[in-house]
């Protein structure tokens, strides 16, 4: 039986890059490559640091990590903006607010972890 305490950021950006991937391959069949191309990269990026801070070496390498992460939502969030304007691109209302919650989570995590490092 495992104890561990679900880590609830892995599993948020975890389920958020599996619906990016969903996104991608939807803006990639009608033929969006660019934009589906940045919105995979930095959407599955957010997990992926989220992950690799788990190692990290240090505190500050910790934070640097989650940074890398919270900007890497930041960049997702900005490209599915440019996704809602306009007309022959696909909007998914349910993807949009995820990386800002995200965001708001991992700035808390960071905030906590400086003021903790004190």
């Amino acid at each position: 039986m495992n104890n561990k305490k679900e880590n609830i950021t892995l599993t948020l950006s975890f389920e958020f890059a599996l619906k990016i991937i969903e996104f991608f391959e939807t803006l990639e069949k009608n033929r969006k490559v660019t934009i589906a191309n940045q919105i995979l990269k930095s959407g599955t990026s957010v997990g992926a640091n989220i992950r690799e801070a788990q190692s990290a070496e240090s505190r500050a390498d910790f934070i640097h990590k989650i940074k890398i992460a919270e900007k890497e939502a930041e960049e997702t969030e900005y490209c599915l903006d440019l996704c809602k304007h306009p007309e022959n691109y696909f909007y998914n209302h349910d993807l949009h607010d995820k990386p800002l919650s995200i965001k708001k989570i991992l700035l808390k995590i960071i905030s906590t972890s400086k003021i903790s490092a004190n």
